[in-house]
């Protein structure tokens, strides 16, 4: 803040974020901290380049007056995004109840026996805010792992995250972007238009819900149906098992037949030796 007998100037640095081609604005606050009338006039070194409103005016005693300057769009960027231009503010004290009307060049003459406060301005290019990143469709904050939703409308999610985390991911990602519609539209009728606009955020939530749900459930159904067709694989193998193990208890072995074949025919032969001798 400069501080001089008569104004206070806030702030002492004219700051525009500087972009190409649009039309930039900053302010300047005027204090005046006497008992009397304070007349001001604002020059500069590029007046085809800054328009300021108003130029000229009076403080009234005690109080305070804005001043706005504005910056032309600009086609080019100077290099190093430096300014040389200047602003110079000149106040002098005026007559009682003057008013704009009633200033002229000849009070902010230095030769005259007028008190001409001068205070000089720099102007001084500063970066423009970036605009918020926008948010990324199917990814929130806080939720992890994230989830999309793929192109066929189903909604493609790690196993881990429940139902109700996909409802709230779903229904938040909808009505955000509802919200940044609405947000440029225009302001009339705001209630029926937000009503609506709250209606088809829950309308498409619902429905990509509802798409989720039936890949889900296709999903599902084909696991099962797996899950049973292996069921009765396994089951026929069993039986096949248990039938092959009846069978080989139920008969009688084949190097049983031959064992006792043979403790036949040695008998026959002993009886025979016995009967000849």
């Amino acid at each position: 803040m400069s501080t001089g007998e008569l104004l206070s100037i806030e702030p002492q640095e004219l700051q525009f974020p500087f972009e190409l081609r649009k039309q930039i604005s900053c302010s300047l606050n005027l204090s005046n901290k006497t008992d009397n009338y304070v007349a001001f006039k604002v020059k500069t070194t590029n007046p085809k380049k800054y328009c300021v409103r108003p130029n000229t005016g009076v403080v009234l005693p005690r109080s305070t007056c804005n001043v706005i300057v504005i910056m032309q769009a600009q086609k080019e960027a100077p290099p190093d995004m430096q300014c040389k231009d200047k602003f110079l503010l000149q106040s002098v004290v005026a007559s009682p109840g003057a008013t704009a009307k009633d200033i002229t060049s000849e009070m902010f003459n230095k030769e005259s026996e007028h008190h001409v406060e001068e205070c000089k301005l720099r102007v001084i290019y500063v970066a423009a805010p970036r605009p918020p990143s926008p948010v990324r469709e199917g990814s929130e904050e806080g939720l992890s792992p994230r989830a999309s939703v793929s192109d066929n409308g189903s909604l493609n999610a790690a196993e881990s995250l429940s139902f109700p985390c996909l409802l709230c991911l779903t229904l938040n990602r909808v009505s955000r972007t509802r919200l940044e519609r609405h947000k440029h539209q225009d302001n009339s009728d705001d209630v029926t238009s937000l009503s609506r606009s709250v209606i088809r955020t829950f309308s498409s939530g619902i429905e990509i819900l509802w798409a989720s749900a039936k890949s889900l459930i296709f999903k599902l159904t084909e696991e099962k149906n797996s899950a049973i067709q292996q069921n009765k694989r396994l089951q026929q193998e069993l039986d096949l098992l248990r039938r092959e193990a009846k069978r080989g208890n139920g008969g009688i072995p084949f190097m049983y037949v031959i064992l006792v074949g043979l403790v036949g025919l040695v008998g026959i032969i002993l009886g025979y030796i016995l009967k000849t001798t």
